[in-house]
């Protein structure tokens, strides 16, 4: 992997839990790597008051926490913590970003960094029009500058259409399309990358891969906790802005795309655009019929207690913010034509895990049923995204003994026990993506607004609908209107945690 140029990397935001927990440490990681030039420097700015040793003390606890590989090098902390400042403001304030310009400046002069400059905006989305402006207007550079300035957004981007094209529309204001850098964490994740790997580099996947040999797809985020302390937050986005708009769009998106024409950002980013223009539109009206919602209710799960939901800190008690959804969407082009994708997401289930189900169509003739107790199961390709990185591909193998019984069997794949090394954190490879100027795994602005198309006619749908979301106890798989959902289509949700199949008992 390429070296960075020589830059600050300044982070807003930067004594929020997202730079602690992940940003710090990822920058100690690609410096420890030699992905950092020595003429690289960190930049802290947050509201709050604090010198640039004190900030430095917060970044040398962070590493020593929360960094990846321990034990952590002190010789590498401490290249990092000599180039470690702190400057203290109001996002919006304009004297706040001359006195950010003037320290970058003099940092360009003591420090070699050049003028280049990599922004992280890793606040919360009401200050992103403010930081932009005063970027836009405090930062820029000269016309004949041949450095660069690139920043870096988080999710989400927007909370509807409307407000995805006013944020773009502004970014564009400022900056070019080229230095905007849309992050998704699930999009660093090596599993996410693997498939385009796996679909594309494996001559045995291309032929089945569409209606023909596909019965269905599912995909399944879903997490263990509640909303803890983020309740305020969470209310005003729920399940689907939080969850299906970025991180299961993106792993819709590249199971479903067309093989793109090059291994470059323009290339892949217009396939996965193509997606999101094919899916079926959910007309108001039909919204609770293909998109079912869920509140956790009062119960313990993981260790945690909760009331429910609406009894949650900062959350209002007639909330109707989902927690939990499952989505059935068809995606209208040739290779997917009449092929479901179901999409579920939710707080407080049973298991925390994130991954794709391809399950195939049976084969076309039923050699064994006549002769076996039950059908035999189909076959499943799973895709785990976490916790455990791999592949697993099930197939029907025959139980050794003088009678035929089938079992489902399970081929493995697993990035830790095949590679023998610890995958490197999605912040570290999105991080340093953005150094070296590489969008491919970030989200375009086109790709951003077509995601939006999709689910502003289900919010439409679900605010106006009398429905009330369905509770469900912590702990368990969501509320029963996703599973009816499922059952109605002749099928059932299906993830790697299942217990083993039966063993199908089978007569010569």
């Amino acid at each position: 992997m390429p070296s960075a140029s020589p830059c600050a990397f300044i982070i807003f935001g930067a004594s929020g839990d997202l730079a602690k927990r992940k940003l710090i440490p990822a920058i100690y990681e690609l410096m420890r790597e030699k992905l950092l030039d020595e003429h690289f420097v960190l930049v802290g700015f947050s509201r709050s008051a604090m010198s640039d040793e004190a900030y430095r003390a917060e970044c040398r606890e962070a590493v020593f926490k929360f960094a990846r590989t321990k034990p952590v090098e002190e010789a590498v902390w401490k290249k990092i913590e000599s180039g470690t400042y702190y400057v203290q403001g109001d996002y919006g304030s304009a004297d706040a970003h001359a006195k950010l310009a003037d320290k970058l400046a003099s940092l360009d002069r003591e420090k070699g960094t050049e003028g280049n400059r990599l922004f992280y905006l890793s606040t919360p989305p009401n200050t992103f029009e403010p930081i932009i402006t005063c970027l836009g207007e405090k930062h820029k550079p000269a016309k004949d500058s041949k450095n660069w300035q690139r920043i870096i957004i988080e999710k989400p981007f927007g909370r509807d259409l409307a407000s995805a094209r006013s944020l773009n529309k502004l970014l564009h204001s400022y900056f070019a399309e080229e230095q905007v850098f849309r992050i998704d964490h699930y999009l660093g994740k090596e599993t996410v990358q693997n498939l385009l790997v796996m679909r594309f580099a494996n001559s045995i996947f291309e032929p089945i891969w569409n209606y023909r040999f596909i019965e269905h797809v599912q995909i399944t985020v879903s997490e263990t906790l509640g909303v803890g302390t983020r309740g305020g937050y969470y209310d005003k986005s729920g399940a689907m802005r939080d969850m299906i708009q970025n991180h299961l769009f993106q792993l819709l998106a590249l199971v479903a795309m067309e093989p793109p024409a090059a291994l470059d950002s323009v290339s892949i980013r217009d396939e996965k655009v193509k997606v999101y223009k094919s899916i079926r539109p959910i007309h108001p009206e039909r919204a609770d019929e293909f998109a079912i919602r869920g509140q956790y209710g009062p119960g313990e799960a993981a260790g945690q207690k909760t009331r429910g939901y609406r009894a949650e800190k900062d959350v209002p008690p007639n909330s109707r913010t989902e927690t939990f959804v499952a989505l059935k969407l068809y995606i209208d082009n040739w290779r997917w034509s009449g092929r479901p994708f179901y999409l579920r997401t939710g707080k407080f289930l049973e298991k925390k895990l994130s991954e794709i189900v391809i399950r195939f169509r049976s084969p076309p003739q039923a050699l064994f049923q006549n002769q076996c107790s039950a059908l035999v199961y189909p076959n499943d390709l799973i895709i785990r995204v976490q916790p455990e990185e791999g592949v697993s591909w099930r197939l029907n193998g025959k139980v050794p003994g003088g009678q035929l019984n089938i079992k489902p069997v399970a081929l493995d794949f697993l990035y830790n026990t095949t590679f023998h090394v610890e995958a490197p954190e999605a912040y570290e490879r999105l991080i340093h993506d953005a150094l070296i100027g590489d969008q491919t795994l970030f989200i375009r602005g086109d790709e951003a607004e077509a995601a939006w198309t999709v689910i502003d006619p289900i919010e439409q749908g679900w605010t106006a609908s009398q429905t009330e979301p369905q509770e469900y106890a912590p702990g368990t798989w969501g509320p029963k209107r996703a599973m009816d959902m499922m059952e109605r289509d002749g099928r059932r949700w299906l993830h790697s945690s299942d217990s083993a199949e039966p063993i199908v008992a089978c007569s010569l």
